[in-house]
């Protein structure tokens, strides 16, 4: 990954549309399948969490990729990187997460499964989202990454 200026309208743009998609569609499987949560309280939370994605796509880009850079200076193996997405992801979402299922209704009991649920699941999540977001980078020609092969 090369290094980018602090903002840049692909880059954020790429981000948004990366987080809006990716969550949506995960947290719909976890709210419905794990949490036990209504279709309707799960499409509540999800179009809840359109805005809420829009508002902090690029600034959770901006954390995945310090995370990125600070584990690259310990390892350049791709487990590394693999590692800093699931950490980046974890410790970003899950509080906006919990918020996002507040504000909709869900039961205390409901949240906390549903945010340890995502934060277990994130295991896989936070590095298929790393994929995802770096794949919209290039699909949306964001400087340093449309350029690698």
């Amino acid at each position: 990954m090369k290094s980018r200026g602090p903002f840049c309208i692909r880059n954020a743009a790429a981000d948004t549309f990366a987080m809006v998609v990716f969550c949506f569609i995960s947290g719909m499987i976890v709210e419905v399948f794990i949490s036990a949560m209504t279709f309707e309280q799960s499409l509540a939370s999800r179009t809840l969490s359109i805005p809420v994605n829009i508002a902090i796509a690029w600034p959770y880009g901006v954390f995945r990729d310090w995370f990125l850079r600070n584990g690259a200076k310990l390892s350049q193996s791709s487990l590394m990187k693999n590692l800093a997405d699931l950490m980046a992801y974890v410790l970003f979402q899950s509080p906006v997460y919990a918020g996002i299922l507040l504000a909709v209704g869900a039961s205390t009991d409901q949240i906390v499964t549903a945010v340890t649920s995502n934060a277990v699941i994130s295991c896989g999540m936070g590095v298929l989202y790393g994929y995802f977001l770096d794949m919209c980078r290039k699909w949306f020609r964001v400087p340093g990454y449309y350029q690698q092969a």
